[in-house]
């Protein structure tokens, strides 16, 4: 006998566990609230297949594209949120086979429970974390964690701390965090647009009829490609691995992203 709400319940935790895992598999800012909401869609789902009438919910292709809608509902804000969701899909993949070797041991036989979601999510896990440790140790990459506030706005990303970055203000000395336009959207709100289309000099001729005049100049930079020119502000508040670091400011370039972060510190 199919309990709906047992059912319900299992998959909202299985859906939340695999939406985590895929996060940090793409070295993302965990944004827990979007995961739960598309762990809740996949519960509803879950749940919909057993109700008279709804038979063909259970068919691979259903099945297929409510993990894509998961995905998509989970990682929507994201950069890439094609490739994150490929990421769930594959963990997914993973967590199957984890069950799959759990029933196995069982006599061929799995029922959905907590023991059984424990003892999947801990095979799983543990095949990811090596993943992660040899992703780690192949890239040798250090990121921080940048939270940023402004004008009543808050947003966070990762940045990569590279020491071949020496950017700072020539006026006041102090060193200069590049964002991708992306990282810093939820700052901007509907002025959001024209840091992805603008040049930096358009931009700031763009900005001076809006809120945001006066809090942006351009700072020159040069580089192995060349030089040019980057908008850049003073935040009103900025943390990194949750420590105030108030002397930084941001400048904020589409080149500042790359796989796993969105700064260059």
């Amino acid at each position: 006998m199919i309990y709906l709400d047992s059912l319900f319940l299992l998959n909202v935790l299985a859906d939340y566990l695999l939406c985590l895992t895929a996060g940090r598999l793409c070295g993302l800012v965990l944004r827990r609230g979007r995961y739960l909401l598309a762990a809740l869609f996949g519960g509803l789902y879950a749940a919909a297949v057993w109700l008279p009438g709804l038979e063909l919910l259970g068919l691979p292709a259903a099945r297929l594209g409510s993990g894509i809608l998961i995905g998509l509902i989970a990682f929507s804000g994201e950069r890439e949120p094609v490739k994150c969701t490929l990421v769930l899909l594959l963990v997914a993949a993973a967590f199957g086979g984890a069950l799959w070797a759990v029933s196995l041991s069982g006599g061929g036989a799995v029922t959905l429970s907590l023991q059984t979601l424990g003892i999947g999510f801990g095979i799983c896990f543990s095949l990811l974390s090596l993943l992660l440790r040899a992703k780690k140790l192949l890239t040798e990459r250090k990121r921080v964690r940048v939270r940023v506030r402004f004008l009543g706005r808050e947003t966070e990303f990762y940045a990569l701390v590279d020491t071949g970055n020496s950017l700072s203000d020539p006026v006041t000395g102090r060193r200069v965090l590049i964002a991708s336009p992306h990282a810093l959207r939820p700052l901007f709100g509907e002025h959001s647009a024209l840091f992805e289309t603008l040049s930096p000099v358009q931009l700031l001729e763009a900005l001076g009829q809006t809120a945001l005049a006066g809090r942006f100049r351009l700072l020159p930079f040069t580089n192995l490609s060349g030089s040019g020119l980057l908008p850049v502000f003073k935040a009103d508040g900025l943390q990194l691995d949750g420590r105030e670091s108030a002397e930084l400011l941001l400048a904020v370039s589409p080149n500042a992203a790359g796989d796993g972060f969105e700064g260059i510190l």
